[in-house]
């Protein structure tokens, strides 16, 4: 384990305020102070497309913490091929074991994308049961930034046993999606950029959005140039001028459920209990002839 840089001062950094359940998002003093406590797990989930995710976990991670790849730990392909869709529970109860995440643990997921892949990570716990989850604002970059601890140690976990309970609310497939069309009590968030939204472009068979879907950005959630969150003002003021409503239940989508999940941990942390991720996402929805789409 390293120290600080000598003669560099430690800079602390705020959990942003004016949230519901501000104790969704670890602030890294919050996890500074929790470093080495059997009960606090931390999973290094930073992702890269050619499988090097590793190799970046092992040149220097946030003490104590266990490598997930969330791609191949935590999903499988749906059966044709283009979708991604959350792994089954013995899968997801077998990765956090060998995590050292057992029930009752805390658990730390941080990435160095903006939060994206430790929100998918975050969205995937809560799915099977796991209560105390949370994200690291501003991720490894922000803990590297402030001079914090790095460890390349490689040690193995403590024994674990994690006990899947499922939470059905937060998941829905294409056809809990489809017959909750045109519901008063139901609003269809699409997470995407607004070019993908409005149809100008796409990898699918056809390009558009999901009937009566708004377009939410989850670029949006983070401060420009940073990877922390917005504070829960500015949080509010862009889903206001979406016309987000509380009181009905939001389910999110993108193409491939990682921005979706971003955009659920930023609704659950402003106070909505009633989330949803559509799993499988317009990479379905648009490859699929039979259902409705509007550009």
């Amino acid at each position: 384990m390293s120290s600080p840089p000598a003669g560099r001062r430690l800079q602390r950094t705020r959990t942003p305020g004016g949230l519901a359940r501000p104790e969704l998002l670890a602030s890294t003093d919050w996890l500074a102070d929790q470093l080495g406590r059997p009960e606090v797990r931390i999973l290094d989930v930073r992702w890269r497309p050619d499988g090097s995710g590793h190799q970046v976990w092992s040149t220097g991670h946030i003490p104590g913490a266990v490598f997930v790849d969330w791609r191949a730990d935590l999903t499988d392909t749906g059966e044709s091929g283009d979708t991604l869709l959350l792994a089954g529970p013995e899968q997801v109860a077998r990765t956090l074991a060998l995590g050292g995440v057992g029930d009752g643990a805390t658990v730390v997921v941080y990435d160095d994308t903006v939060s994206l892949f430790a929100a998918r990570v975050w969205w995937s716990l809560r799915v099977y049961g796991l209560e105390s989850v949370r994200v690291l604002d501003g991720g490894f970059p922000a803990w590297q930034e402030e001079g914090r601890a790095i460890s390349n140690a490689v040690a193995p976990p403590p024994p674990a046993h994690f006990t899947p309970r499922a939470q059905p609310r937060m998941r829905l497939t294409t056809a809990d999606v489809r017959a909750l069309l045109s519901s008063p009590d139901v609003m269809l968030l699409d997470a995407r950029a607004p070019a993908e939204y409005r149809g100008h472009e796409g990898t699918t068979k056809r390009l558009g959005h999901i009937p009566g879907a708004v377009n939410v950005p989850v670029g949006a959630m983070t401060r420009p140039g940073s990877q922390h969150f917005r504070v829960g003002d500015e949080l509010r003021d862009i889903l206001f001028r979406a016309n987000v409503a509380r009181g009905r239940r939001m389910v999110c989508y993108d193409g491939s459920g990682i921005a979706a999940a971003k955009l659920a941990f930023a609704l659950t942390l402003l106070g909505h209990d009633d989330v949803a991720v559509y799993d499988g996402g317009w990479a379905e929805w648009g490859n699929r002839l039979d259902l409705p789409v509007d550009r």
